[in-house]
């Protein structure tokens, strides 16, 4: 690959790290002190009311993974998917699936269901003790209008007239405390008033806000009276146009963990200010009955930072748009339906979500590290098979004499091996079979007219097996007129077949793959790279197209082995000597194979 260079992690692919998960230890004393021990569930997500005539809560915590249904699911998705149903699973828990609509945006349904998907695909569900956690936020917007007018009531919120700009002003900054807005001191019956008539639609877009009334000198600036409820006229996928007042996101998604009644409301660093608001509103609902206590908490972790990735959703937007790559499910693209096309399997993505771990700390993770989760996967179970995948023909000129009983220049010598190197304990193995005759194909780098010192593979006078045949002896090559090499010339050597007595009574120095001319099938292979050559293309600012990897793709026409042939689309396979690939899930076909690259033997970017 032509690409820059990183750390060889071949050797320590199989190494665990030490893995830090700071969630587990909080999760732990919770069950210890039996903090979530006496709450109820009554089946259904609903307020303290209906939860209070529900039984105590079969789930020992609650965990939810909550994804904006605007757009595919990527690798950071994938670690937080990992991690609150993992936690879930462990602590025998229920993670809930929740789509947070709370925008009045249309709700793309090829969103939705690529979600849906990409849950499963990973292992996981929402489906426990015979219920179906499956919920959309907007389904609790009467509650979170209900919620809005008691603040109001108890002079925790007001409705503030001032324009965006004057109230960006009087927010203040971190030297400067803000400056209470004119309307913080209406009444509360004069605020419930005017709320209404906001919910009414008797107000333009943009001419009102309700704000929380928490105090405007904070040193964290959301506490300076945030926004909660916004005028926004758009038809929403689900409530149609029963509103036109939407509830901002530090407002909605506290309340919707509640109803759930979550126990863990785990989320990434960015949301860490966040928190005392969440703190604050789920006090105040808490206080005034609509929520039962106790309450949920918020904690946050550092979101996955990935080398030579990116994960803005408007920056892989503009590598689909702009035709960079082939859609979201390129298999270069960080995408969950990108990963699984190019190969990951979901046992690998867990592995990898398991072994960076969770912690508070910012940190950059080599792509290294999910590549080696995705060969410790595939070690054991990816089947083998041979592919040449730049061929030359090698002739073996003495087939005919050697061969005259079998039948000369039309016999082929049926040869075998196993699919699998370690199969598990027990298991039969299965066996690949395949054929050698006069003609067969090689790669075009196993043979130097003049090898370099070292050089083990194919040069006149020199010995090497045909993996799973017989030992040749090179004699030579054939050239055109451009001094291309055309063919390369050997021959066999009797009675040195694998497997049969006296195989071994010539030593070689080298073992070769290849693919009989007879039954060899042509194949299109995909030899995907990095889509980005910079570790951080995206990082200080930089213009991430810049950094794009020309190398990125390469097509080839390949030959494959005949146990290749009949690969069903997903299957995964190591190609000897080249990585591991996968039979592509959207173009394979029978007839018309296509196969990935999906990582190497070894870290390609090493040195």
């Amino acid at each position: 690959m032509n690409a820059p260079t990183t750390p060889d992690t071949a050797d320590h692919d199989k190494q665990p790290a030490a893995v830090s998960n700071f969630l587990r230890q909080i999760i732990e004393k919770d069950l210890a002190q039996g903090t979530y021990a006496q709450r109820r569930w009554a089946g259904t997500p609903g307020d303290a009311a209906h939860h209070a005539a529900g039984p105590l809560d079969p789930a020992k915590i609650r965990t939810r993974f909550p994804p904006e249904p605007n757009g595919y699911l990527h690798v950071g998705h994938a670690k937080s998917i990992c991690l609150n149903f993992g936690l879930a699973r462990d602590y025998g828990g229920v993670c809930h699936m929740r789509f947070d609509d709370t925008n009045p945006e249309k709700e793309d349904t090829e969103y939705v269901n690529s979600i849906l998907d990409a849950v499963q695909w990973l292992g996981f569900g929402w489906e426990a003790n015979g219920q179906n956690h499956l919920f959309q936020a907007s389904d609790y917007f009467d509650f979170m209008y209900r919620a809005a007018e008691y603040l109001i009531e108890a002079g925790h919120a007001y409705v503030d007239e001032q324009t965006p700009e004057e109230m960006r002003a009087n927010r203040g900054d971190f030297g400067k405390p803000g400056v209470d807005s004119p309307f913080r001191t209406r009444t509360p019956a004069g605020n419930l008033e005017r709320f209404r008539q906001m919910a009414q639609g008797q107000h333009a877009d943009g001419a009102m806000v309700l704000r929380a009334k928490i105090d405007m000198a904070s040193p964290n600036i959301n506490m300076r009276d945030p926004a909660i409820y916004r005028i926004r006229r758009a038809t929403h996928h689900n409530t149609g146009d029963k509103w036109c007042i939407y509830p901002m996101y530090t407002f909605a998604h506290p309340i919707e963990d509640a109803l759930e009644q979550i126990t863990h409301s785990i989320c990434t660093l960015e949301f860490e200010d966040q928190r005392p608001f969440y703190d604050w509103l789920m006090d105040r609902l808490c206080e005034g009955g609509l929520l039962a206590a106790p309450a949920p908490k918020q904690y946050e972790f550092a979101r996955l930072n990935l080398t030579y990735v990116i994960t803005s959703k408007r920056k892989l937007a503009a590598l689909v748009n702009e035709g960079k790559v082939s859609g979201w499910d390129d298999p270069r693209m960080p995408t969950i339906v990108g990963l699984r096309r190019r190969g990951y399997t979901p046992e690998s993505i867990q592995l990898f979500a398991e072994r960076i771990g969770v912690t508070k700390a910012d940190s950059w993770i080599d792509y290294s590290t999910l590549e080696g989760c995705l060969r410790e996967d595939l070690e054991l179970k990816a089947h083998r098979g041979m592919a040449v995948l730049n061929p030359v023909k090698l002739v073996l000129t003495n087939w005919d004499e050697v061969f005259a009983v079998q039948g000369g220049s039309a016999y082929l010598d049926p040869c075998t091996l196993p699919a699998l190197p370690h199969p598990v304990e027990g298991a039969e193995n299965p066996v690949r079979h395949f054929s050698m005759g006069k003609e067969v194909w090689i790669e075009r780098e196993d043979f130097e007219e003049v090898p370099p010192k070292g050089y083990k593979r194919l040069f006149p006078g020199n010995k090497v097996r045909l993996k799973g045949g017989h030992v040749i002896e090179c004699t030579g090559c054939t050239k055109d007129a451009n001094g291309v090499i055309t063919e390369v010339l050997a021959t066999v050597v009797p009675d040195t077949k694998s497997g049969t007595p006296g195989a071994d009574s010539v030593k070689v120095k080298a073992a070769i793959t290849w693919v009989g001319v007879a039954d060899g099938v042509s194949a299109e292979v995909r030899m995907y790279d990095r889509l980005f050559v910079d570790a951080q293309p995206d990082a200080g600012g930089k213009d991430f197209s810049e950094s794009l990897n020309p190398n990125s793709l390469k097509v080839v026409t390949a030959i494959v082995e005949p146990s290749l042939a009949n690969a069903q689309p997903d299957q995964k396979f190591q190609f000897e000597r080249h990585g591991y690939f996968v039979a592509d899930r959207v173009d394979h076909a029978a007839g018309k194979p296509v196969f990935n690259l999906a990582v190497g033997l070894k870290d390609s970017w090493g040195k």
